[in-house]
């Protein structure tokens, strides 16, 4: 039996025992041994298969570019991260912005509007379609990472490359749903525009958001993959 054989054995009989994923895990934490990450590779297998929740904000860190590839600056690395996220906190707690009653999600939305040059001059200000966006990412992500400085500057890092690299494509987004759904269940499909129930749908707050606040979080996860690895 070649390797390859053996393995695929090997998997098919680790998901019929209820041990779902052994091989990826093993084939990742391979990926991660290496001195310098191949982002190539991890995009890859971002892709294709869930991550382990124990790597899970590794990975992510690395792909978003919070954290660089050679493992040997992460320490480091985060270390300034940590400070920054400290410095920027303690701005806004100097100038009576925010307060232990704000919500931890809420202080997140400051720190990045702080750091991109766009606070206002109150708290009591009406949040833009795109602060909607960040405190709904901010929530599925805080169900997902523990850590509050890791947990800001996912959401900061996601939302930004959101917003600078995939911009444009948000529009084109309905036409392929209708494709795929088309694909899935044409049935489906042609029930909703006999009902003129296509152009009805909330397509903002499902693209916009990357469905956050619309799916479990458990669903997110793999979302979120692969927006940080395209």
């Amino acid at each position: 039996m070649t390797e390859d054989s053996q393995r695929n054995f090997r998997s098919v009989y680790y998901e019929k025992v209820g041990f779902r994923g052994v091989e990826e895990k093993k084939s990742l934490e391979i990926l991660l041994k290496d001195d310098c990450l191949d982002i190539e590779k991890l995009c890859t297998f971002s892709q294709r298969f869930p991550l382990p929740s124990m790597y899970r904000a590794l990975v992510w860190k690395v792909l978003l570019g919070i954290l660089p590839p050679h493992h040997e600056s992460h320490a480091q690395v985060m270390m300034y991260r940590k400070e920054q996220y400290s410095d920027v906190l303690h701005a806004l707690e100097v100038i009576r912005f925010i307060s232990d009653a704000t919500p931890q999600v809420e202080v997140y939305l400051y720190m990045h509007r702080l750091e991109s040059g766009k606070l206002p001059r109150s708290p009591s200000f009406a949040l833009e379609p795109e602060d909607e966006v960040f405190l709904a990412i901010a929530k599925a992500m805080e169900e997902m990472v523990e850590d509050s400085i890791d947990c800001y500057w996912l959401t900061r890092c996601f939302v930004n490359q959101l917003n600078n690299k995939y911009r444009d494509f948000l529009p084109q987004l309905p036409k392929a749903f209708e494709q795929y759904l088309n694909l899935e269940d044409s049935r489906l499909l042609r029930h909703l525009k006999t009902s003129s129930a296509v152009s009805k749908l909330p397509y903002d707050l499902w693209f916009k958001r990357c469905f956050a606040g619309c799916l479990p979080e458990s669903s997110l996860q793999r979302d979120l993959s692969l927006h940080g690895s395209w």
